[in-house]
């Protein structure tokens, strides 16, 4: 017998002025602006932990990776790997992803492809089994005001 478990997650992150690369999705994306974070920052990757490991009553990306010197600047691309695998361990089957990112800059269209094939290899799923989304707040709140970035992400998981 089957039970399916849904997790949702949320990250925000402050953003700056300066050219600096954006790491969304574990994928470089160059842009006018950096991401102000004790981790390299990709609030995809955060948000889908959080709601996968909040699908199966683990905590969360905070317990996982504390805001700590051992992890400073740490792959986050690195952390989903790790989540997947404890999940895999503890006989949980990633069903599927949903995923908005939210953001004036960068704008994500020409890379949300190439974010669902890396995520789906990092959690060994389908591209298929993840949707990426974006959108922008047209000019309203931290986000519109390009103060600001956040992610909204919801997994479906199935204990075997």
């Amino acid at each position: 017998m089957s039970k399916l478990r849904i997790g949702q997650g949320f990250d925000a992150h402050k953003i700056i002025k300066g050219p600096k690369e954006f790491i969304l999705g574990g994928i470089s994306i160059d842009s006018e602006y950096e991401v102000v974070a004790h981790s390299d920052g990709d609030i995809i990757c955060h948000a889908i932990i959080d709601a996968l490991l909040g699908a199966c009553k683990m905590g969360d990306i905070g317990k996982l990776a504390p805001s700590n010197e051992e992890n400073k600047d740490i792959s986050s691309i690195h952390l989903l790997n790790k989540v997947s695998t404890i999940l895999l361990e503890a006989g949980y089957q990633i069903v599927n992803i949903d995923l908005t990112y939210v953001g004036e800059e960068p704008r994500l269209e020409k890379f949300k492809k190439n974010i669902e094939e890396n995520l789906a290899k990092e959690m060994n799923i389908s591209p298929k089994d993840i949707s990426c989304k974006a959108t922008t707040t047209d000019g309203l709140g931290y986000e519109g005001a390009r103060e600001g970035i956040s992610t909204q992400a919801i997994a479906l998981v199935m204990k075997n």
